[in-house]
């Protein structure tokens, strides 16, 4: 069986898979951690504040962008394979993440999106992207969401870059920000709006047609059962980075 922590207990990513995690078979959930709500009780388990309480096999990261590094190099001292479901990876972030962790060890899974929807949406899109002569991507999130562009929506366009996909250019902004964040060649889009969970659109188009490419989670449980697949699949990725739950599917 394997021995399951989750870092960012009591988050609104954090608590879906550590009640998937109770509900599964075949894996454990063995500690919940965040120093903030050290000693409150969550999911029959007293969260834990220091790394050094933390006994697992597989690590979950959920915390907020601001402390995810310091928490991996944690987990990365103590040798824990790591699940990333903190969003706000960018290229930057991702090249930081390899300087620490290194090409040797356990390996280190970056999930943008734990939703398997998503991880489809994506690779629709980096597929079509050469096919088109124009894409962009609209991401929408609730309100209280740290960071902008979304984890996914950074994934996606890195993806249709890497397909030969880009946005057209030539408009000139009238207001700074207009056409958007651009990531590799291609216009990310992010709304921020009470109410709302996770809804990305990929827009590509060539003259006389458009192509919409769609997903949209109603729920947090969306994002489980792909950090079920993830943990229980970590292991038989090779030590360093991995970016997607494709490494595992």
């Amino acid at each position: 069986m394997i021995r399951v922590a989750v870092s960012g207990a009591g988050g609104k990513l954090a608590t879906p898979i550590a009640d998937a995690v109770l509900a599964s078979g075949d894996l454990q959930l063995s500690a919940l951690y965040n120093p903030n709500r050290a000693g409150s009780t969550m999911q029959g388990l007293t969260v834990v504040g220091s790394a050094t309480e933390v006994d697992a096999d597989v690590i979950v990261e959920t915390a907020h962008p601001d402390v995810v590094f310091a928490n991996l190099e944690q987990w990365r001292a103590h040798d824990r394979p790591s699940v990333v479901g903190t969003s706000g990876f960018t290229p930057a972030r991702l090249e930081m993440l390899r300087d620490l962790w290194g090409d040797e060890g356990p390996p280190v899974l970056v999930v943008p999106n734990f939703s398997i929807g998503a991880v489809l949406m994506m690779r629709f899109a980096a597929e079509a992207a050469s096919h088109f002569e124009a894409v962009e991507v609209i991401e929408r999130h609730h309100s209280t969401k740290p960071d902008a562009p979304s984890g996914t929506a950074l994934a996606t366009a890195m993806g249709i870059a890497a397909g030969g996909g880009s946005s057209a250019e030539g408009s000139a902004e009238l207001v700074d920000g207009a056409r958007g964040a651009e990531v590799e060649g291609v216009r990310v889009h992010a709304l921020r709006l009470p109410g709302l969970i996770s809804q990305q659109e990929v827009v590509l188009s060539n003259e006389g047609e458009v192509l919409s490419i769609e997903h949209l989670s109603t729920s947090y449980q969306s994002f489980a059962s792909g950090a079920l697949i993830a943990i229980r699949r970590i292991g038989d990725l090779s030590p360093g980075v991995h970016l997607g739950l494709d490494a595992v599917l």
